[in-house]
């Protein structure tokens, strides 16, 4: 499983609105759903008017001129950095086979799996600051996909979304209530994800988590997700 694997899976499970390419870059079109969809994409050598160009091009869908960096060795980093571009959520992308997780099962009706998602799934994530446009990017997800019910106490305790591309089933939007934290409502809700996406063919376990979150990468790490792939991003304010 290499870094562009689990970047096509990253692509595809959470989608832009549209997609255009502007030579040497892929400019995103969010329409809110968060930086992942929203940041511009080098993929080939960039000039100063192709960088002008590519921010003309974000300022004019209304979107922050942000750029997505995978290779810390790109030129355009410093390029970015020299315009006054400041680094933003450098992210890692922790990954495992999924036998690694569908060794252990959840307690029974800890964690279930459904589409689409419920009211309460919506009010938690709504919680969690996840509106109307990141379910958005959800639902343009071609390809399998389900969301994520946790329940602790009797009552909900958490939600996320997980889809399926490549062999790799990737996670986002994981989300667990304040007062449910720290009582393994988040380790539930990851092993009824890889169960079901078990049963979609998938190989391997994804997800995508900020470098800065202690706890989240602390319980990715118990669960033997390794760091595989790094990203950031620049933005203008």
């Amino acid at each position: 499983m290499t870094p562009v694997a689990l970047f096509d899976a990253l692509d595809a499970t959470w989608p832009a609105a549209r997609t255009d390419r502007l030579p040497p870059f892929v400019i995103r079109d969010g329409q809110g759903g968060g930086k992942r969809v929203s940041a511009a994409q080098a993929i080939g050598p960039v000039t100063q008017d192709d960088l002008a160009r590519a921010e003309s091009a974000m300022l004019a869908l209304g979107q922050p001129r942000l750029f997505v960096l995978r290779d810390t060795t790109d030129p355009l980093d410093g390029m970015l950095a020299a315009q006054g571009y400041r680094v933003i959520d450098p992210t890692v992308i922790r990954a495992c086979p999924i036998e690694s997780l569908t060794v252990h099962h959840p307690p029974r009706l800890s964690a279930f799996t459904l589409w689409e998602p419920l009211q309460i799934m919506r009010d938690i994530w709504a919680e969690g600051g996840i509106g109307p446009a990141r379910i958005a990017v959800m639902e343009k997800v071609i390809g399998p996909r389900t969301a994520l019910l946790g329940r602790s106490n009797d009552s909900p305790s958490g939600t996320g979304f997980v889809a399926v591309y490549g062999g790799i089933a990737m996670v986002h939007a994981l989300e667990v209530r304040a007062g449910s934290r720290r009582q393994g409502a988040a380790r539930n809700l990851m092993l009824a994800a890889a169960h079901w996406a078990a049963g979609q063919g998938a190989r391997h376990m994804a997800v995508a988590v900020t470098a800065g979150n202690g706890p989240a990468n602390a319980l990715y790490a118990l669960l033997g997700m390794p760091i595989c792939a790094r990203y950031h991003y620049r933005i203008k304010d």
